[in-house]
């Protein structure tokens, strides 16, 4: 279905294509999952409806509170569409060395930004965004702990892949709010048990932002560890090189982020003779051109990657 009565509507859905040039043997065939293709360019758009619908449902949201959120960027530009579709003002507490697409998409919906520390990362912006939560003026979705959140992914998101690819072997995301791995999971597990769900991970102290490790100490409370069968852990130099030849090979122009899970995707291709492997691809490149990600100088290029958030 390709007409919608809002732009809401028009969320989810997102193509799954193959990706020929990417896979090292030809029994393993690679697909991406294009997120960047829902109405803000990122897989956020699903979790920031379901979050405030739900909110909505429970009556925890009305119109008199400001919704309040800790982000890296994507969840924040999606609550923010979907905030000025509906009707609410918006705060969103955000790590300072976000690019500028981001924060000019967020001035553009109309959310006012709250800045915490860029070297803390999320965990930063979660600490001062409980601080201001403790004011009853606000609602925390909280996306780190929101059930509708995951539930979002297996409705949606592992849902539309069964559909699309039933032959599906691995799924393979990164480790963010843990969201889209446990629903996912959970729709691709119901569909065949034998589905592996594989976590891209950042390696400890290594910066692909958007993505978490778990090592860090905290664990997002939506998180089921049952539902991942195995991580694999992602330098940000691997990120790069990985979303970069997915430009150049493939012509899918996706942020960082998309680059530690092909990474990963190209590795378990590397272990078995035959599969389906769905790499979800969480946002487009499009946010990022003001950094020097795609920069002609590899190492001008790695050394952005170090410095910026990538989700």
């Amino acid at each position: 279905m390709t007409r919608h009565d809002d732009i809401l509507a028009a969320i989810g859905n997102t193509p799954l294509v193959g990706l020929p040039s990417m896979s090292p043997k030809a029994g393993v065939r690679l697909w991406a999952k294009l997120e960047g293709n829902n109405p803000t360019g990122s897989t956020k758009d699903r979790i920031a409806l379901a979050m405030v619908e739900a909110a909505e449902a429970a009556g925890a949201l009305t119109p008199q509170k400001t919704i309040l959120e800790p982000t890296s960027g994507n969840t924040g530009i999606s609550l923010a569409m979907v905030a000025r579709r509906k009707g609410y003002h918006l705060t969103v507490v955000l790590p300072d060395n976000a690019s500028q697409e981001r924060l000019g998409l967020l001035r553009l919906f109309g959310a006012e930004i709250v800045f915490s520390d860029g070297d803390k990362g999320t965990n930063g912006s979660i600490e001062v965004a409980r601080a201001l939560a403790e004011d009853p003026a606000y609602y925390m979705p909280f996306q780190y702990g929101n059930p509708a959140n995951p539930k979002a992914h297996e409705e949606g998101t592992g849902r539309e892949i069964v559909a699309d690819l039933p032959e599906v072997t691995h799924f393979v995301a990164g480790m963010g709010t843990g969201g889209t791995l446990t629903g996912a999971g959970r729709a691709l597990h119901a569909h065949d048990p034998s589905v592996r769900v594989v976590a891209a991970e950042p390696e400890l102290g290594d910066l692909v932002y958007g993505l978490r490790s778990l090592d860090e100490g905290f664990i997002p409370p939506i998180f089921d560890p049952s539902e991942v069968n195995r991580k694999f852990l992602v330098r940000s130099d691997d990120a790069l090189r990985a979303t970069r030849e997915l430009t150049s090979k493939e012509g899918i122009f996706a942020g960082i982020s998309s680059g530690a899970v092909i990474h990963v995707a190209q590795r378990i291709a590397a272990e078995v003779e035959e599969g389906d492997v769905v790499c979800l691809l969480a946002d487009g490149g499009w946010k990022y051109l003001s950094t020097e990600a795609w920069a002609e100088d590899l190492a001008t290029a790695e050394k952005q990657v170090s410095e910026s958030l990538w989700w």
